[in-house]
């Protein structure tokens, strides 16, 4: 997996000259559903609904254009595993378990820290409709105060 520490800014928003190799070093890739996934496993009806949920989710993420076989074989196990995780209502979770999952999980690149720290990010979507204006806090505070 990639670099331990903190999770680094997206490219956007980092400051200052980056060399041409880092910038890309970096992956992107649309976010939003990809085109072109294979049939894929229904989800068990035996899952927990949130495990369901997330194998879902996994279809409609940008991400998911760079999943193979085995990868979606690995979220249907994340899955199982979630949903053995949430049915431990007598005795709660197993601390072992939960590592686990988040490992699997993390291996899937499913949060934004993951693909930050493999280097990979998914391009947000522009939002439609006119830009507002923004006004400086300053003029506000000169407008108050009469300025």
């Amino acid at each position: 997996m990639g670099a331990r520490g903190p999770i680094g800014k997206r490219s956007e928003e980092r400051m200052g000259h980056r060399s041409k190799e880092e910038k890309n070093s970096i992956t992107k890739a649309p976010s939003g559903p990809p085109e072109g996934l294979p049939d894929l496993p229904d989800p068990s009806p035996a899952w927990d609904p949130i495990a369901t949920d997330w194998y879902l989710s996994l279809r409609e993420s940008g991400q998911a254009a760079f999943y193979q076989p085995s990868d979606w074989a690995v979220a249907r196990y994340a899955a199982e595993l979630m949903s053995r995780v949430l049915d431990c209502s007598e005795r709660g979770p197993n601390g072992q378990l939960v590592a686990a999952l988040n490992s699997v999980m993390s291996s899937l690149l499913t949060t934004e820290g993951d693909r930050r720290r493999a280097r990979m990010e998914l391009e947000r979507k522009k939002p439609d409709g006119p830009k507002l204006a923004s006004v400086s806090p300053l003029d506000s505070y000169r407008d108050i105060a009469g300025g």
